[in-house]
Parts: structure tokens; sequence; C-alpha cells
């Protein structure tokens, strides 16, 4: 969940017509896409250049297109710059401790080259169920880096599966904050909801991962980051003792534990002031919950890989060098998705096909997909869709509203480009260019929203 950016806000006037907001938005996404390809522009530059240059362009005062990236920026890195910050540190000691080389050498082993990217797709699908996508990303990238180093398979057959199950998790499937507020909003049934989501996500996560991996593998090839280098990887690893796979599990689950124990009270009890769901709202804060695992690993991974107190302290130091590019790149990301909402030209989308005659199931798609594609936010298309579509779901039944949400859920994931800061995040771990990531993440983005449309359209001929 991005937090609140607590910096001074200069008020955002009305921006300017309908087609000045959608002709700035479409030219600055090109602008970004060829500073970057063609002029080789770094990243952070060129998404800075693009963001205040589409405010302006959209009507917005020079001071307030300026405030409201600055604003986006903070709140992105207040947000996802902390927990990638705390997965970096973990995934380090992770790494050093010879903790990821015990959990990689048994998927390894274990499965095959042909199962293995199905054994990834379960992992992320087991992660994302109750974890938001930018924790288990961060959670994960160390075991899908290693994986693939040590198995020899494509980074690219390795990473789709477990990306595929994070995001469709994220997407369809209550607790996450998208659904949850779709749930809310539209008065959903909890339990359907969650029933029917993880019944979609299934075959959703098979198509969107292992099977697609197949065919994006083809299409990118990217040598495996120098990321996470292990003791074993650099031939120091022979005299050195490793944490247990049980401890070393221990550790990877316990900040999913921490917000399942959350999720699970909050939806027994919501609302509760109690002392007990305070302490898990507290712990299960992602941000918390991340937290204690840094130091579970400083503590368990260390003394069990045999570091002493400056080896601790010297793979936290390495740790936050490498992912410096990737923190800024990904704040300038959620930066020019706020000027873009700041706009409103997410109000002009939902304005234009409030009155459409269309299906309510493939409305409410097309509602969430348009914003998402506009803002670069799944949790505003899902927000802003559930709000235009509340009248029409007070008069349907309890399973076509929870269609609903999912419906919603879907099509707030279409089309993940470079106004969104998830975009930024996955390129700059797996080492891809801006054509490869359009390639691979973003047509994976585009497969789970389209066939969890499909798994909601068929669910509603049969239910």
């Amino acid at each position: 969940m991005i937090l609140p950016y607590a910096a001074p806000v200069v008020p955002i006037e009305p921006a300017g017509s309908d087609l000045q907001l959608i002709l700035a938005a479409l030219v600055g996404v090109a602008v970004i896409i060829l500073l970057i390809t063609w002029l080789k522009v770094h990243p952070f530059l060129a998404l800075s250049i693009g963001a205040v240059g589409v405010g302006v362009g959209a009507g917005l005062a020079p001071a307030a297109a300026v405030t409201s990236f600055s604003a986006g920026f903070g709140a992105t890195m207040a947000g996802v710059g902390i927990l990638v910050g705390f997965g970096a540190m973990f995934g380090k000691l992770l790494a050093d401790s010879g903790g990821a080389d015990r959990i990689v050498d048994s998927l390894v082993t274990r499965s095959s080259a042909r199962t293995l990217p199905w054994t990834m797709a379960l992992i992320g699908g087991l992660i994302g169920l109750p974890m938001f996508f930018e924790v288990g990303l961060v959670l994960l990238i160390p075991v899908i880096i290693l994986v693939a180093r040590r198995s020899g398979l494509s980074l690219i057959r390795i990473a789709i599966p477990a990306l595929a199950g994070l995001s469709v998790m994220h997407g369809l499937v209550p607790p996450h904050p998208g659904p949850l507020v779709a749930v809310t909003t539209l008065d959903a049934n909890l339990g359907l909801t969650l029933a029917i989501g993880v019944l979609i996500a299934i075959p959703t996560v098979i198509i969107a991962g292992p099977i697609f991996s197949r065919f994006a593998s083809r299409w990118v090839s990217v040598p495996v980051p120098a990321l996470f280098l292990t003791n074993e990887d650099q031939g120091l690893g022979e005299n050195m003792r490793r944490p247990s796979f049980l401890i070393t599990i221990s550790g990877i689950l316990l900040p999913v534990v921490l917000m399942l124990a959350r999720s699970i009270a909050d939806a027994i009890d919501p609302g509760s002031t109690s002392p007990l769901n305070a302490t898990l709202d507290f712990l299960g804060t992602p941000m918390i919950a991340l937290g204690i695992a840094v130091i579970y690993a400083m503590i368990v991974f260390g003394r069990g890989g045999g570091m002493d107190r400056a080896g601790v302290a010297r793979s936290l130091s390495d740790s936050l060098p490498p992912i410096a590019g990737i923190l800024l790149i990904v704040g300038a990301g959620g930066g020019f998705k706020q000027v873009l909402i700041d706009t409103g030209i997410g109000t002009v989308i939902a304005d234009a096909v409030a009155g459409s005659s269309v299906s309510v199931l493939v409305l409410a798609w097309f509602v969430a997909a348009l914003i998402r594609v506009a803002t670069g936010s799944a949790t505003v298309a899902t927000v802003t869709a559930a709000g235009i579509l509340a009248p029409v779901a007070a008069s349907l039944g309890s399973t076509d509203v929870s269609l609903m949400v999912l419906a919603i859920g879907a099509g707030s994931l279409f089309l993940s480009h470079v106004n969104d800061a998830g975009f930024w995040l996955v390129k700059e771990y797996l080492g891809t260019t801006v054509g490869q990531n359009l390639k691979t993440w973003t047509v994976m983005e585009c497969l789970i929203s389209v066939v969890g449309l499909a798994g909601v359209l068929l669910l509603n001929i049969v239910i």
C-alpha cells in the first residue's frame, strides 16, 4: 500500500479540456519511450521530464505540475521505496548466509526443467495470496535470480510464472487493497468473492505464467543479473554452514504470516480496537512485517550461516548501492502516475463510459482498464470503477456483485507500461530494456486481465 506523502501540497487547479488531457497523456508516454529507447536518456530523468511536461501540457500550472510529481515521488518512496530497501537487505542476508542456496538447491533438485516454472508459479501464488505485490516481489527476486542461475533455464522462463502468481493474487483476490475496496464499495460478499476469485485465479496463473513463459523466453533473452551472488556462486561456500531449510523458509514466510494474520483478524472482526487486533494491525503493516523479517535474518540467518556481527553489517551495507537506481526510477514512475491522476484524465474516461449500455461485467472491466492505462495505478482504477458502478451493483444479486468485483480487478491489471511504478521495478530487477519489458511483463499483465475477464464471463453463464 502506498502511504500518503506528508509534504506541503499546492492546490491543484483543474486541468484543460478533455481532448487536451488525452493528447497530453499520449504525447507524454510517447516522449518518455523515445527518450529512453532512442536518445538513451536514463529512465529517472526521462520520467521526470515527461511527467512535468505532461502536467503543463494538460493545463496544470508549472508549479502545480512540479508539486504533483514531487508528491507522487514521495508517496511511492514512502511505500514501495522502504519495502524495496528492506527487501534488498533481507535478500542479501539470505544470499550471504547460504539460506538462498539451501532453498534454491531444494527447488532445483526436486523439480525437473519442465516442472520448475510450475513450481515457481505455485510459490508466487502462495506468497502473493496475503501479500502486496511489491513485498512479494522483493522477497521472491533473490529466489527467482538464483533459481535461474543454478537451473540453467532462461531468466524469463523462471520469472514470468512467479510474477504471474503474485500479480493475479494482487488483482483478483481479497484481502489485497484493490479487491477489498471494491468489495466494500459494491457491498459484495467477501467470502464468496474470495472463493470465486481463487477459482478464476488458478487457470489465469497457469495461462499467464508457465504457458506464456515458454513463448516469452523465446522473444526475450537476457542474462541473469549479477545480484544476490552467494558464496557458492563465487566458489567460497565449501567450508561454510548454511541455515536449515526450515529456518530459511520460516524467514521468508514470516512477513506473509504476519500480514495474513492481520487480514484474517480484520475480516473476522472489522473495525475492532481490541489489543489483539491493534497488535496484529501493527505487526501486519507491510513495512513493519518486512522490517521484522530483516531483523530475523540478521539474527537467525547470520548465526545459522556462521556470520559474525561485522559480516552481518557488511551484508546490510552492500545490499543498498545496487538498488539506488531502482529506487529513483520507481519513485519517478510514481510521480508520473500522480501527475496523470491530478490532471483529471481518469475522471474524463469514467464520465465518457458511465452511460454505456454494455454488459455490466464487460463495462466494469473496460472502465477499470481505461483508467489503469491512463493513470498507471491499479488501485485508482479499482476505486474509481467501483464508485461508478456502485448504483448498478445495488440492483444485482450477490453472485453477480462478486463477479463485478473480479471484473474490475481484472481490468485494473491491464497494460502496465511506463506510467506504472511496478513496470520499472520489474524492468530494473530483471535487467530488461523497455522494449523487452513490454514484450514480457506488459503482455503478461494483459493476458492476466483478459483471461480473468473470460473467467468472470464464463462463471456468469455457469452460475
